[in-house]
């Protein structure tokens, strides 16, 4: 089995094919800073679409493309609550009809757990 082994090989650690004859596409080097202070450059090739932001590798922090221009500011939604969902679809006079008629069907038992249904003085003498 020993006299098998490639000497000097080690497994998926080198590659054995050489850069001769491969010509490489055109590069440019591209700077970034991030607000730490750390500055460092990263290739890319000429044709490539250049982005305003890439992580820091020294403090993962998110670089800046020096020179560059501003980032566009995200715009963010503000948060809707099931309030103001349902503000959109009702007006306030309409809610406060529904919330009468609701609380009377609950009053009269038509909806609702049992328990929470108010016994007539009629129902309860004859449960007793």
């Amino acid at each position: 089995m020993s006299d098998r082994v490639l000497r000097g090989a080690r497994l998926g650690g080198q590659s054995f094919e050489d850069e001769r004859g491969i010509e490489f596409a055109p590069r440019q080097q591209v700077a970034y800073a991030c607000p730490e202070g750390h500055e460092f450059e990263i290739p890319m090739a000429q044709e490539a679409e250049i982005p305003l932001t890439w992580e820091c590798p020294r403090c993962s922090g998110e670089a800046r493309l020096v020179n560059g221009a501003e980032p566009e500011a995200k715009k963010e939604k503000p948060v809707r609550t099931h309030w103001d969902m349902l503000r959109e679809r009702r007006s306030l006079p309409e809610l406060e009809d529904l919330l009468s008629e609701r609380l009377d069907l609950l009053r009269t038992g038509q909806i609702g757990p049992p328990h929470l249904h108010r016994r007539s003085k009629s129902r309860a003498k004859k449960s007793a």
